[in-house]
Parts: structure tokens; sequence; C-alpha cells
């Protein structure tokens, strides 16, 4: 460790390096993984694992995820229920990059004028 950081908390600490907390690191990395899952550029076949809203007319993107209803809380865990509603956030540019590094890039622009809001319950929304 930097002796300097050694006595600052870790948000203080994530500041002064200029660095994302361990939770948007991971939101980041399922994003990722979700833009490669539907752009077919992951060699995992994951059939079935989300599914595209058909309507037309929606905000925000034109890749928008069905959001399924699950009996339990512990169905919110599993990773398309918790990435579909970040994802459906996203603006179009992003989800519709044309390389992963330009949806990389516009992520973290993103990111850096809407910082994600980050619940306990569900780490994954971007709203409060």
């Amino acid at each position: 460790m930097i002796p300097e950081l050694h006595n600052l908390s870790y948000k203080r600490r994530l500041q002064r390096l200029e660095l994302i907390s361990l939770e948007q690191r991971r939101l980041r990395g399922q994003l990722i993984e979700t833009y490669k899952h539907l752009n077919g550029l992951s060699n995992v076949t994951l059939e079935g694992l989300f599914r595209k809203d058909k309507n037309v007319r929606t905000r925000n993107n034109s890749q928008k995820l069905l959001l399924r209803n699950f009996q339990t809380s512990q169905a919110m865990n599993f990773f398309p229920v918790k990435i579909a509603t970040t994802w459906n956030q996203l603006p179009e540019n992003i989800v519709s990059a044309g390389t992963m590094t330009t949806f990389k890039n516009h992520q973290d622009k993103f990111r850096i004028t809407n910082p994600p809001v980050l619940h306990r319950t569900n780490p994954m929304s971007l709203t409060p």
C-alpha cells in the first residue's frame, strides 16, 4: 500500500488514485459481457439468457432487454435480472456501438457524467 494513503478511507483512496469502486468495476464488466453476448462476440453459448424487447417505441435505446418476473427475492441476484435494468437505461450510442472498444469508451464517458447509484438490495440499479 502507498504509505500516504494508509490512513484514508476506501472512498478517499479511490478518489485520490482516480479509480472506481469494486462494485462499479463489476458493473462495467457485466455490461461488457452483456454487450458481447448480444452482439455474438462471446464464445460462451448462453441461449435464452436474455430476451430482447420487441417494442420498437422504447426510450434510451433500441436493444432493451425484457425484465422477467420472479416469485423469490433470490432471483434478483441472477445475472440477467440484475443487468437488464442497467442495460435498459444506457443511451443508444452505447448499446449500438460498432466495436468493443467504442462500447467501453462510450460507457466510461457515460459513467463519468452519470455515476451509478449502487444499492445493497439491487447493486445494478442506476437510479435510486
